[in-house]
């Protein structure tokens, strides 16, 4: 049984509160060597940054609740309007390469020398 730690020793103080007995204050005693401190500082992962400042800034579980609501919650709604936008400007490109084609095979010889001459403007313009 000698493997154990002491048994930890709680005191009564003056005012009549309880406190350990270890976390009494100590006299300060010189040093004759410089005390090395070595600190070691850690970044919590991106994910729980936000809570974890919340937390140690006293604001509260709610604001922790809605981090972790809401964090969520906008990714999604980001990532439905991405794929809407996604998808109307695909409409569109098809929509467009339709009235060109419908415009080249309705207009004849007349329609296809348009497309021919705005075709040729367009890669003399890319050139230069």
């Amino acid at each position: 049984m000698n493997h154990l730690p002491d048994p930890v020793r709680v005191v009564q103080l003056p005012d009549g509160t309880y406190t350990y007995a270890d976390h009494l204050p100590t006299p300060i005693q010189p040093t004759a060597t410089p005390q090395v401190v070595h600190q070691h500082i850690h970044q919590a992962p991106p994910d729980r940054t936000v809570q974890r400042i919340a937390l140690g800034s006293g604001i509260g579980a709610g604001t922790v609740a809605a981090g972790v609501y809401f964090g969520p919650l906008l990714v999604g709604a980001l990532t439905a309007m991405a794929a809407n936008l996604a998808l109307l400007a695909f409409l569109a490109a098809v929509l467009a390469w339709g009235v060109v084609t419908v415009v080249k095979s309705i207009g004849g010889p007349e329609g296809q020398a348009a497309a021919k001459s705005i075709g040729k403007a367009r890669r003399s313009r890319k050139g230069n």
